[in-house]
């Protein structure tokens, strides 16, 4: 079907459905036949037809412009205009930071405190993530340091200095 029957059926102008098509909105079909002119005409199919009225639908729904989806679509299929948006929401604070560097600060801290905890009737030497302290046989536990418990011998949360 022509543009003119394709906009009745949808409620909308051919104008509109022009102004999709610049937007890239609108299926690229179009017919092999030479019109008026030797200028291919757009014919629609019942496929076109069921595509702009979901595109119809989702902008009623979201209130959103023709304009606003055809550049969500560009955010979509362009890599560099999604990190380019992504990295301006996370500066407005509209969208979070990546939750990978908070775990990574909260693994770290679970494996030195483990590091650093008795095993058995006391320490051994060996065994230990780097930095642990190593402590001979005949000690239960390790010398007292700034920032360490003395009773328990490792890292007291409270005291532990802050990086």
């Amino acid at each position: 079907m022509r543009i003119t029957e394709a906009a009745s059926r949808l409620g909308t102008s051919p104008r509109m459905l022009r102004y999709r098509d610049l937007l890239g909105l609108l299926p690229p079909v179009r017919d092999a036949r030479a019109g008026r002119g030797g200028s291919a005409h757009r014919r629609f199919d019942d496929e076109d037809l069921a595509a702009m009225t979901m595109a119809l639908d989702f902008e009623r729904r979201y209130d959103v412009s023709p304009a606003a989806v055809s550049f969500g679509m560009r955010v979509l299929t362009e890599p560099r205009i999604r990190a380019e948006l992504a990295e301006f929401g996370r500066r407005i604070g509209r969208i979070p930071p990546p939750p990978v560097r908070a775990l990574e600060f909260e693994k770290e801290r679970a494996l030195r405190l483990l590091s650093l905890a008795p095993t058995g009737a006391g320490l051994t030497g060996g065994g230990g993530a780097a930095g642990a302290p190593h402590v001979s046989p005949g000690r239960s536990r390790p010398p007292w340091t700034p920032g360490r418990d003395p009773a328990q011998g490792r890292s007291s949360p409270q005291s532990a200095p802050r990086p």
